[in-house]
């Protein structure tokens, strides 16, 4: 992709996003903080299901309908569908193992009221867990932050034949705008500062059902892997299905909403 004239068209973070328990709905900061391990207290929490295994949004989409109010460490406060709200102390139990994409990691269980209450929503028993910082992120060895360009989505909106595609669908930590769809496929390798940090994009976010479900019922409401197969699916990546980057922070430092956004070499 052609080099674009950064003074003309500046790049800026236009959204930021991260989700204190995975599966459940998203926050959306003005600011955070990046460190080597991501942002602190994203994918704090997580969700285990009867077989020890991550209960996400491929299998509980609703959940996301659940939002997380507050989850400052030591404390948890969850919005449920109903207008009802669960929030407290967080007391921790015994240290527990589960399997998050074949591999297992450790959190502690979190006692109180929320997972009986999560436990209803998704009509079959749940464990909620507290994580390390980094534990709960995929791609936790090179992959603690992600970012997708606006243009991306606007392409697929087209593509689709409707008014918009909502970021949320991808979970990605950042949104950048002003630069071409896409464009940080050509970051994958590069220093790239961000507000006043400096992350290494590492590989394409291959994309999953996940995607498809609408982000605020969880319901299925549009074929985003079509879109990206029928679109993207020509092209050299590190994952199928590609739609983002997922990157490395070398540089740790605060990203506000509407930082400059700038490849370095």
């Amino acid at each position: 992709m052609p080099d674009r004239d950064t003074e003309a068209m500046p790049a800026t973070v236009c959204a930021i996003a991260i989700a204190p328990v995975k599966g459940l709905g998203l926050v959306h900061p003005s600011s955070v903080e990046l460190t080597t391990a991501g942002v602190a207290g994203d994918r704090r929490y997580a969700l285990l299901d009867g077989n020890g295994k991550l209960a996400n949004g491929k299998r509980f989409g609703p959940l996301v309908q659940v939002r997380p109010l507050d989850s400052r460490e030591g404390y948890l406060s969850l919005g449920l569908p109903d207008g009802t709200e669960l929030d407290g102390d967080v007391a921790l139990g015994d240290e527990v193992q589960g399997v998050f994409y074949g591999e297992p990691r450790s959190g502690r269980l979190v006692l109180g009221p929320w997972a009986r209450a999560l436990s209803d929503l998704a009509g079959e028993p749940l464990r909620l867990i507290a994580l390390a910082d980094g534990e709960g992120i995929d791609r936790r060895e090179d992959g603690v932050v992600t970012l997708q360009s606006q243009s991306a989505l606007d392409a697929m909106a087209e593509a689709a034949g409707v008014g918009s595609v909502d970021g949320r669908r991808f979970r990605m930590t950042f949104t950048v705008d002003g630069v071409g769809a896409h464009e940080e496929d050509s970051w994958i390798g590069r220093r790239v500062r961000i507000g006043g940090a400096v992350i290494v994009p590492a590989g394409n976010v291959g994309r999953c059902a996940i995607t498809t479900h609408d982000p605020d019922t969880g319901v299925k409401s549009l074929d985003t892997l079509k879109l990206i197969a029928d679109g993207r699916g020509h092209i050299a990546t590190t994952e199928p299905l590609p739609f983002g980057v997922h990157s490395a922070v070398v540089e740790p430092g605060p990203v506000r909403v509407g930082d400059a956004v700038l490849p370095l070499g």
